[in-house]
């Protein structure tokens, strides 16, 4: 959904002519001709942005997740002791 900013951006780039990176491209008809008049927005402006990723924040989430199902595993071991059933518990 388009906030009121977003809206308001978009009447003052059109209407200014603005080009802007990632955002809006002035193509001109010959440019247009080329594309078989195809209007589709990613012909004309790149969004693509690339996502850096913490690859040792994803470790540290990983072993916390880790962390926690063992702690879960052994909850489960000793209700199941208590029962005096199998654990369930696949390692």
């Amino acid at each position: 959904m388009l906030r009121d900013s977003d809206i308001d951006k978009i009447i003052e780039v059109y209407s200014k002519r603005v080009e802007i990176e990632k955002f809006s491209h002035i193509a001109t008809i010959d440019e247009i001709r080329e594309n078989d008049f195809n209007l589709n927005i990613p012909r004309y402006v790149d969004t693509f942005e690339e996502e850096l990723i913490d690859s040792n924040k994803i470790i540290n989430e990983l072993k916390e997740i880790d962390n926690k199902i063992e702690a879960i595993d052994e909850e489960i071991k000793k209700y199941c002791d208590e029962l005096g059933i199998e654990t369930p518990i696949i390692k």
